[in-house]
């Protein structure tokens, strides 16, 4: 399985845009740079036909060590998930994209 890095994203803009690869690198950084701020801020972060990422907050609540058994607090913390748009769900299954759906 690929992976998809920085340096290739950067690259990517480099090829379509015509910004210099330093431009390009800047380019890239600032974009997630805002992506991360608003996300720490706890605000949603929509890209139209891409997805949504949301921070959620999540509660205390009691686990179990599978190994001993023994019971553990999980202390209240805040996870990042993503909901992908139904144009990206559809691009991943090799559909067509819904009626309607963002394109």
């Amino acid at each position: 399985m690929n992976t998809l890095t920085r340096a290739q994203l950067a690259e990517a803009i480099y090829g379509q845009v015509g910004l210099s690869r330093n431009e390009s690198a800047s380019l890239l950084e600032s974009v997630l740079e805002k992506m991360s701020a608003a996300l720490e801020a706890g605000e949603a972060v929509k890209i139209s036909a891409f997805g949504t990422f949301v921070v959620r907050q999540k509660g205390q609540r009691i686990g179990r060590n599978p190994k001993t058994g023994v019971e553990v607090p999980i202390l209240p913390r805040r996870v990042l998930s993503f909901r992908p748009s139904q144009v990206m769900k559809a691009r991943i299954n090799g559909d067509e994209a819904p009626e309607g759906a963002e394109a």
